[in-house]
């Protein structure tokens, strides 16, 4: 099992709780919860890479439990492993057909359940691998297109929820086929790289994305982030890059590699994402680039 990982145990029985996270906690972090309600919460806040969950239970039973997690965007990838009193094979396919990847019966083998878990456990991270070199632009090493995508449909969905603002900024390296026609392509991919991990380096909360979008265009993507906070970041960015001094021998704006940047920030309504979220943050950088661009221009919505 891999130390990093995260085991969320739901049992209402306090003796059930406290030997599996004995016989768990080497191996991986393990997480509590004694009701069902408590195990949505942490489910939603935690985020485990797996969920062990007892089927009788006083507040909501394990399948109420399985059917909440499977309907919340937030929580319907986490496997989930039944561990129940109700041994018939009438209950193990009711479990199963709940989308359960696992049903294990009490009095259970503290030996099967390690091996068990263990077993999912190294299921989850090969396929999270995956998943992962499938979201990685292998240029830049940052996110692609595909994984901004999906992050932006999902946090467009929970900031609507939530009433939260949601901020975007795209991102373009000035003059860079000048650039590339000058110094050559390899440095110009030298250089993409560089200017990504400083892009990166400027987003520090877990919900925050910095991703390539294509060429020389990079995007990021602020959740929970007013429109003064992200202008901010974007003034900052923008500052770093300057700040690297790579050289732009034929850069007609600076002697040295410089961005434009424009963003935008509203409070998302529905389910989909409005087309003119991008456009307007398109029409921020066009705007930035027409003042003299390596400078950042901010849109927002009214509320």
């Amino acid at each position: 099992m891999n130390a990093g990982q995260t085991v969320l145990v739901v049992d209402d029985e306090k003796q059930n709780r406290s030997l599996l996270a004995e016989l768990l906690n080497n191996d991986c972090r393990v997480i509590l919860a004694k009701s069902g309600t408590q195990a949505l919460e942490r489910a939603r806040e935690q985020r485990p890479d797996l969920i062990l969950l007892d089927v009788l239970m006083p507040d909501m039973s394990g399948y109420q439990v399985i059917q909440a997690l499977k309907g919340d965007d937030a929580t319907r990838q986490i496997p989930v492993i039944f561990i129940s009193a109700l041994d018939s094979p009438a209950d193990e396919e009711r479990g199963l057909d709940l989308d359960a990847v696992d049903y294990i019966t009490k009095p259970f083998h503290p030996s099967i359940v390690r091996k068990r878990v263990r077993n999912h456990l190294q299921s989850i991270h090969q396929r999270h691998l995956l998943e992962n070199l499938a979201m990685i632009d292998s240029l830049t090493e940052i996110a692609n297109r595909r994984r901004y995508d999906e992050a932006l449909e999902n946090e467009w969905r929970r900031c609507a929820r939530s009433g939260s603002p949601l901020s975007l900024a795209i991102i373009d390296v000035d003059h860079f086929k000048a650039y590339n026609d000058h110094l050559g392509h390899a440095e110009g991919d030298r250089t993409l790289h560089r200017i990504a991990q400083t892009l990166r380096g400027h987003v520090n909360r877990p919900g925050d994305l910095v991703a390539r979008y294509g060429g020389e265009e990079f995007v990021l993507l602020l959740p929970n982030t007013d429109a003064q906070a992200a202008a901010h970041v974007g003034n900052d960015v923008r500052a770093g890059i300057e700040a690297l001094q790579l050289p732009h021998p034929t850069s007609p704006v600076s002697r040295h590699v410089t961005i434009s940047l424009g963003g935008m920030t509203l409070t998302p309504n529905g389910g989909q994402v409005d087309p003119k979220f991008f456009q307007e943050a398109d029409a921020a950088l066009y705007a930035a680039k027409a003042e003299g661009r390596n400078r950042a221009f901010w849109r927002y919505a009214a509320s």
